[in-house]
């Protein structure tokens, strides 16, 4: 572990340095959205039959593809994010304290990407108000596809009330070190503050977070989303009490990847090794293998209850699923990333932050095929036969790519966006580290220096 003091100049440190590497990656990050415009530009102008998913009668039956199983994969995100920040403070786990803030920034990030999906798979941006906004008193009692347009925006809000209040600390007592120009944000985020609201404040927090853990498997990723599935008698890849767990272990361990991920790509860009430590990384990584053991075992039952003496439609579904290569490669994925950690967990030499990065590569990459997968195949192998000759197999479009890594440079240039205005780590967790090293204030400021003002 380093034995540099965390400073507040540390806090400050991505706001105040811009480098050329800065430059280039808002430049990848905004042409991989940029394409995606574009290529969403020619959707509204062609119509989704530019996607093959335009009706019944292309791709084997399926009119969903990338579009949704991208919206579930960004959902689980969000939602995943949000539920270990508020592990972190509901739980007493001060130790992961400096990258709470990541994970609630990755929440805002992600649902703003599963939002942009459900208005780009609309075809039609405008039945947002015709379709829903204006008929949702009525569409909101029948509607499961409104239920869940209803739990992401209640919980967009309730995340960005939750970050904002956490922000007001920060940003009252960082102001002055702060740049000027974005002193209307400050301002517009400080409203009314006073120190006595602080202790109010982290008990609002508190029950927030409580909040969150409770609506997890009851309203968000373990509710509302899974029952759009699993309700469906007719789709015999979705039915079933299994999906709820499964989607919310899914979306544990695509958060926790995420989180992995920035936090080493913010150590490493800002040198924060003494705030962001080994220990962090390692703990994270024993999570993600935990998460990593459920999804698999959640999918050791659906292939045992599909495949041994199973009704026609669900043998016929799982063998399909069993066959693909998609599917395989997503499970192995998984399981390497499995092994791996519990070798590092027996043999300690094993583990390094850039391994436990390639570990969250792999497990996003295998999250997001196993969620198009899911997605596909539930509407290629239903029930009934009335799509019997429908033609063809689904085949992902170009615009559909494109949408993937459209999105996740659109997440990417939120962050790189909103580490120029406000800290992505607590000031909190600067104060808990330096109690836990038992350093006084005189020590913690010694040879420091107060950063310039920009």
């Amino acid at each position: 572990m380093s034995t540099k003091s965390p400073t507040e100049a540390d806090v400050l440190r991505p706001i105040r340095q811009t480098s050329t590497v800065y430059y280039v990656l808002v430049a990848i990050a905004g042409l991989a959205f940029g394409l995606f415009l574009l290529g969403w530009g020619y959707q509204l102008t062609e119509g989704m039959v530019v996607t093959g998913l335009g009706d019944w009668g292309t791709g084997g039956g399926v009119t969903w593809g990338i579009y949704i199983g991208a919206f579930i994969w960004w959902v689980g995100i969000a939602h995943g994010g949000i539920i270990l920040s508020a592990a972190v403070r509901l739980l007493g786990m001060d130790r992961y304290m400096p990258i709470a803030r990541l994970a609630e920034l990755l929440t805002i990030g992600a649902l703003s990407a599963a939002a942009f999906y459900i208005v780009v798979h609309l075809g039609r941006p405008d039945r947002m108000v015709t379709s829903i906004a204006g008929h949702y008193h009525i569409t909101v009692h029948a509607s499961p596809l409104v239920w869940d347009v209803t739990v992401i925006t209640a919980y967009f809000v309730l995340t960005a009330t939750y970050l904002a209040l956490t922000l007001r600390y920060d940003i009252s007592r960082l102001q002055s070190d702060l740049p000027d120009r974005f002193n209307p944000i400050y301002s517009m985020l400080t409203i009314g503050y006073t120190e006595r609201e602080d202790e109010v404040v982290q008990r609002m927090v508190w029950w927030i977070a409580l909040a969150i853990i409770i609506m997890a498997p009851l309203l968000l990723h373990g509710g509302v989303i899974p029952w759009l599935f699993a309700v469906l008698p007719t789709m015999p890849r979705w039915f079933g009490g299994v999906q709820g767990p499964q989607f919310l272990t899914i979306a544990l361990t695509s958060a926790i990847s995420g989180v992995i991920l920035l936090a080493s790509a913010f150590r490493r860009a800002y040198d924060w090794d003494h705030i962001i430590t080994d220990d962090i990384f390692r703990g994270l990584t024993l999570w993600l293998g935990f998460f990593s053991l459920l999804f698999l075992w959640l999918q050791l039952q659906q292939i045992l209850t599909g495949t041994f003496s199973p009704p026609t439609d669900l043998g016929h579904v799982w063998a399909a699923s069993l066959g693909s290569p998609i599917y395989l490669t997503s499970m192995t994925l998984v399981s390497l990333t499995l092994a791996y950690i519990f070798a590092q967990t027996i043999r300690p030499a094993l583990f390094t932050r850039r391994r436990a990065a390639i570990a969250a590569v792999a497990i996003l990459l295998g999250t997001i095929l196993e969620k198009v997968l899911f997605v596909v195949e539930g509407l290629e192998y239903p029930a009934f036969e009335i799509y019997a000759a429908t033609p063809g197999h689904y085949i992902p479009s170009l615009i559909e790519f494109a949408s993937l890594t459209g999105t996740i440079g659109m997440v990417s240039l939120f962050f790189l966006l909103v580490a120029k205005v406000v800290p992505v780590v607590e000031l909190h967790a600067i104060e808990h580290l330096r109690l836990e090293r038992g350093e006084d204030d005189e020590h913690r400021e010694s040879g420091t220096g107060s950063p310039t003002r920009d």
